[in-house]
């Protein structure tokens, strides 16, 4: 009998080779000949999941956006307990950031692509901004969610915050691959923005408590000194 193909799985590899092409020489390098080579398949075989280097580059963009998902909602499943907002627009944008080979080729072909759809009416045709307009009405639909649950900051406007959020990944992750800035100056700024828009409740001091260690030792010895007016020693008022 013939052997079965998986068809899915012959169209992942093709991909994968496609994106270790694109890592090590830059999308301007990508043909389907550099592909079928990389992937030790057939130029024509490769030809037959995809009929031109377009629908192949936008199949790939596809498939890193449904890995970041699948890794951002690894994210959320890792921390200690139920995320808030914050934690879930958090995470969701640090996802985007390229801070490993696997983000960092994310954006570089997301970045290339959009350069080259300029000038290349062939790319320009497929609808590759629809991956961002996801990304936006995702981030729309959780500052909706926090804004009911009273978590975002007063006056902010779901809509335009996501608009501006998804505007300022797309430009950190590029600052940070033309090396202007690392990854954790990225993060460190996306955060700060993520504090006005999304600020973490602050934990509010017990009335009962002192105010810093520091009053609570001296207090304490002030409580147990002799001569001090505060609980003074029987015994040395007595010899007094």
């Amino acid at each position: 009998m013939p052997r079965r193909v998986d068809h899915d799985e012959r169209r992942k590899q093709i991909i994968d080779a496609l994106l270790r092409v694109v890592g090590r020489d830059g999308l301007t390098s990508v043909t389907m000949r550099a592909v079928a080579a990389e992937a030790g398949m057939s130029l024509r075989l490769v030809q037959y999941y995809f009929d031109t280097k377009a629908l192949l580059l936008h199949a790939a963009l596809r498939h890193l956006e449904r890995r970041s998902h699948d890794k951002w909602t690894a994210r959320l499943a890792a921390l200690p307990s139920l995320p808030s907002a914050r934690d879930r627009v958090e995470h969701f944008l640090l996802e985007a950031l390229p801070t490993d080979e696997e983000s960092r080729v994310f954006h570089l072909v997301w970045t290339s692509y959009a350069v080259l759809a300029m000038t290349d009416p062939e790319l320009a045709r497929l609808p590759f901004v629809a991956g961002p307009d996801r990304v936006e009405r995702q981030l729309a639909e959780m500052l909706r969610m926090a804004e009911s649950r009273g978590e975002l900051a007063a006056d902010s406007i779901p809509e335009t915050e996501a608009a501006r959020l998804v505007t300022l990944g797309h430009g950190l992750g590029t600052s940070v691959l033309v090396g202007q800035r690392s990854a954790e100056a990225a993060t460190a700024v996306l955060r700060y923005h993520l504090d006005r828009v999304l600020p973490r409740p602050v934990r509010e001091a017990s009335p009962t408590s002192l105010s810093s260690p520091a009053e609570a030792t001296y207090d304490e010895t002030r409580a147990t000194k002799p001569g001090t007016g505060t609980n003074p020693d029987p015994e040395a008022r007595a010899v007094r």
